[in-house]
């Protein structure tokens, strides 16, 4: 198995996505290539040993910033890490992409170089989250400002079969991101999803508010790509600032300093649970092959699983069985 790996993407890249090849190769159970793409010249300057055989460079001289618009960057930058590393994928020299770069670049590209799954009809992408009743997608987080109802069906289909094979998380109950429970409620296109889903989807267990969302029993969260960023964005933020309240307070006292330690074992059990580096990127849902997206922020712990992700994404057919998923609602999207 091949993947090929951004190497220019993200904010601690080269050191940090090289460091995920590494730690990848040496903890795989299964044999495994990784292609490193991007300029050759920064990447050997981040070597501190040589490469090992399962790991190669494919020169990429451009480099994709976040002030480029992504739509064009197929056009602009042909010889980036990301539109390189997908042509990989496109031409069956690697199974997978993978990158921590500009996600907008990454969803344009594989859009013109893989395209879409057939009858899907538009890919979204998903963030998985850990809670205590156990492992969520929400999707879509992005892609997709707007949506009509049959691809908010196709966005629950898609989350659904990924949670199964890729996290092993069998028949996931599937919920509509709302501002309440009652099918009323609700714009136009929730309230038109609601019917949609009731009728298609056997494991739809109604409209989730937005406080309900980390302790509902749906695992699939659905929702426009507007409200999912909103939602992501806005935890991200808060976690940091109800982090730092209180490393503050606790700064404050000494017998605060005294109750933390005491602690401090079960703030790190929580911090791992919720740490996206446990989980890694996610894919591209619908796009006709593997390409999974990273957390901006990736640390080389973060990379190498979003490899393992790739790896089970491959091995569990997720593309094929995504088709076959889809097809089975063509009567209510077509």
């Amino acid at each position: 198995m091949k993947i090929a790996l951004d190497a220019m993407g993200g904010d601690l890249a080269p050191q940090a996505i090289i460091q995920g090849a590494f730690d990848a190769i040496s903890r795989s159970s299964e044999d495994l290539e990784i292609i490193l793409v991007g300029n050759k010249d920064k990447i050997n300057s981040c070597l501190d040993k040589t490469l090992p055989n399962q790991i190669s460079i494919h020169h990429a001289s451009e480099i994709v910033t976040m002030d480029d618009d992504g739509s064009k960057i197929f056009k602009s930058k042909p010889n980036s890490s990301i539109v390189q590393g997908l042509k990989l994928v496109k031409e069956n020299n690697a199974n997978a992409f993978i990158s921590a770069g500009h996600t907008g670049a990454v969803m344009a590209t594989s859009l013109f170089l893989l395209g879409r799954i057939p009858d899907v009809k538009r890919p979204c992408l998903g963030v998985c989250i850990k809670t205590q009743t156990g492992g969520k997608i929400i999707c879509d987080v992005g892609a997709n400002p707007d949506a009509n109802p049959e691809q908010l069906l196709q966005f629950a289909i898609m989350a659904s079969v990924y949670l199964d094979h890729v996290e092993g998380i069998k028949k996931p109950q599937i919920g509509l991101i709302n501002i309440g429970e009652e099918s009323t409620k609700g714009s136009e296109l929730y309230k038109e999803a609601f019917k949609l889903f009731k009728t298609e989807l056997p494991n739809f267990i109604g409209n989730i508010e937005s406080r309900n969302l980390f302790d509902c029993d749906a695992n699939v969260l659905v929702c426009d790509g507007f409200v999912g960023n909103t939602l992501i964005k806005f935890a991200e933020g808060w976690m940091t600032t109800f982090s730092n309240l209180i490393k503050e307070k606790i700064n404050n006292k000494i017998s605060y300093k005294i109750g933390a330690r005491l602690i401090k074992p079960a703030l790190e059990e929580i911090k791992n649970q919720y740490d996206y580096e446990e989980h890694g990127g996610t894919p591209l849902l619908g796009v006709n092959g593997i390409a999974i997206v990273s957390h901006g922020s990736s640390t080389p712990k973060a990379i190498m699983n979003s490899i393992f992700v790739a790896q089970e994404s491959i091995n569990q057919n997720l593309i094929q069985d995504i088709s076959r998923g889809i097809h089975q609602h063509l009567g209510a999207i077509n």
